[in-house]
């Protein structure tokens, strides 16, 4: 009988990772005797392109997508008879299609509009067709194009690719399979997420999971069980994840059931798009100045390939072994440069001065992140956040969720009223400047200074670790972090009334789904019957908070501010009219037709929110889902 194995999948917006433990031995029982004695977990070696003809293994996949020109092709063709058993997935796919990994990363600094970056982003990004091909963006007309979830698709393509090259006995779609994603992602995102694995070749049972969570099971992981002898009922985790692209801030509360320590997610926080990347670019905006005193303009393909190169200084610079000063390059333009380079040099005093006081400055817990003006004319790119201090989110963060609001009994378990712990996740704490500033700051909130949990020391990997030691708990029975869904949903109602030229009807927000339902649960919404056009096509708007979870199904919102209530992505389709009797609008008009129903909620084993409208005259239904794609 083949072993069965717990899979952690991070899809990182820079690197991916994969982890893997045994699930359960050849008897069928569980690898692991004791629920508290952690697995033996490992990493996946993903062999990929490191230049022309050239394969080599790593512990991560960065997660870059190299368009090659025509005549770069055929040099750049992996022979897969020329690679050992386990060295190689069996085929690459063809280089015409893109190329992933190390060599993309190289090449998003000589040639960066032909690499695909931040792909994770783009798929959370609204206001760009998730699905349309327009990356790499802004790029010029003769590079080929591709969308986010089309990335996504390739990204995991490659990594299951080397899992079956590494272990042929065991198919993947076979396997318990944990794919983290950020705890701030929309409903669209995490379903273009899950579709992307399926194509990808993941059975459609595998498990998404939050990555704060994860960086949680990493630690719960590294303790054997201790972390019981360091909390009390009553604590509270703070969690904050800073990854290459998004910052993800969660609450996790200790709490008891029966005798047992229970752990639960009280909250997480609004997806904020600043991370390493804003780093990077905080880096070139510092050394372009510096080109400019030596007589170098950076044209707009320079200032890009600078911005790559700075993410190679930022790691260098800001690691605690790393040198004093870093050299940083781009190609030259001019006709005297033709082939050649420029340089400039960059102190690790000055990288620090620059990423520590910008995105972690020392401010008190009831500074908030400035909202600049904004100019009318906006370049639809990626929405960074105005403000990109990460201290003043944190602070935010915690005004607005700790301890405050009206919360339900279950959900006031293990809530405290101050931080007692502190948890870091992703890369750039590995800098101990950073690391230190973002510790001291968050303390001096409190009168007693949250514990820093150490955890592990490899940042990089924590996320993929905790997902399988999660996929193993999953399996085995051992501890797991409560919490169901992050946000509370509505659903936008149509007022009735006299259409009046030029205004809207009126539009009030249905709580459907609370804050905290648990995945495989469903629940009916009380309240009136609504009607629901069919027949016809409609758009269907929903709203989410994480900031009101008092708020049950059924509640009703006349009113509300953008800090309560946040629009997602409207869902526009047409429902199947079966041709039976339907009303017409609420001004008495055949036009809009319309059927009387009541609704039921529903949260999958995979976190994904549905919405059942029933029928009320008749045995008929719809569901409403997050899909970005329909």
């Amino acid at each position: 009988m083949n072993e069965k194995y717990c899979i952690g999948i991070d899809l990182g917006t820079t690197n991916s990772v994969v982890a893997y433990t045994v699930a359960k031995d050849n008897e069928g029982e569980s690898a692991v005797a004791h629920r508290d004695d952690p697995p033996e977990i490992q990493l996946l070696p993903i062999p990929q392109i490191v230049g022309p003809g050239q394969v080599e293994s790593r512990t991560s996949l960065p997660s870059f997508l190299y368009l090659p020109r025509e005549n770069e092709v055929d040099a750049l063709r992996i022979d897969p008879s020329t690679l050992s058993h386990g060295e190689a997935p069996t085929s690459f796919p063809d280089p015409s299609e893109g190329v992933v990994g190390v060599y993309a990363r190289q090449q998003s600094a000589d040639n960066p509009q032909r690499v695909v970056v931040a792909a994770k982003s783009w798929l959370c990004h609204a206001k760009i067709g998730r699905t349309d091909a327009v990356l790499p963006w802004q790029s010029p007309s003769e590079v080929p194009k591709v969308s986010a979830f089309e990335c996504t698709r390739r990204y995991l393509q490659h990594l299951i690719a080397a899992w079956h090259a590494a272990f042929p006995d065991a198919p993947i779609d076979q396997q318990q399979v944990v794919l983290t994603v950020p705890a701030s992602f929309d409903p669209a995102a995490r379903d273009l997420t899950r579709q992307a694995a399926i194509e990808a070749g993941l059975s459609d049972q595998f498990v998404l999971l939050e990555e704060p969570q994860a960086a949680v099971y990493r630690y719960l992981a590294s303790t054997g069980g201790s972390w019981r002898e360091s909390m009390k009922p009553g604590d509270t985790l703070l969690v904050v994840d800073v990854g290459g692209g998004t910052t993800d801030l969660t609450l996790v509360g200790v709490g008891e059931d029966d005798g047992d320590f229970v752990l639960r997610r009280h909250a997480v926080g609004n997806h904020l798009l600043v991370g390493g990347d804003n780093m990077d670019l905080a880096l070139a905006y510092q050394a372009s100045a510096k080109f400019r005193e030596q007589g170098h303009d950076l044209d707009p393909w320079q200032s890009t390939s600078l911005w790559h190169a700075c993410r190679d200084a930022k790691e260098r610079l800001m690691s605690d072994d790393g040198p004093e000063e870093h050299s940083i390059s781009v190609l030259g333009r001019g006709s005297s440069l033709i082939g050649g380079t420029i340089t400039i040099a960059m102190s690790k005093s000055e990288a620090a001065a620059t990423l520590v006081e910008g995105f972690f400055p020392m401010c008190g817990s009831d500074e908030r992140p400035q909202m600049n003006v904004q100019s009318g004319f906006q370049d639809i790119g990626l929405p960074y956040e105005s403000d990109p201090a990460i201290t003043k989110q944190v602070a935010a963060f915690l005004a607005d969720h700790l301890n405050s609001g009206e919360v339900s009994e279950a959900e006031h378990e293990g809530r405290g009223s101050s931080v007692t712990h502190l948890l870091l996740n992703g890369g750039v704490f590995r800098a101990d400047s950073i690391r230190s500033r973002l510790e001291s700051t968050v303390a001096s909130w409190f009168d007693d200074s949250p514990t820093l949990l150490s955890g592990a020391a490899d940042l990089d990997h924590s996320v993929a670790i905790g997902a399988a030691f999660y996929g193993w708990a999953k399996t085995s029975g051992g501890i797991r972090i409560r919490g169901g869904t992050a946000k509370s949903y509505y659903i936008g109602i149509e007022t009735a009334g006299l259409a009046i030229p030029g205004a809207p009807r009126p539009l009030r927000a249905v709580c459907v789904a609370a804050q905290g339902m648990e995945e495989g649960s469903e629940a009916e919404v009380p309240g009136e019957e609504v009607g629901v056009v069919v027949g016809t096509p409609a758009r269907f708007r929903f709203f989410s908070s994480t900031t009101r979870p008092g708020d049950l199904p059924g509640a009703r919102l006349d009113r509300w501010s953008p800090e309560d209530l946040q629009e997602s992505e409207p869902i526009e389709l047409t429902l199947e009219d079966d041709g039976q009797e339907a009303g017409g609008d609420s001004a008495g008009l055949p036009s809009r037709p319309f059927v009387p129903v009541r609704f039921q909620s529903r949260v999958t084993e995979l976190g994904m929110f549905e919405l059942w409208c029933h029928g009320s005259q008749s045995d008929r239904r719809w569901k409403l889902e997050f899909n970005a794609r329909s």
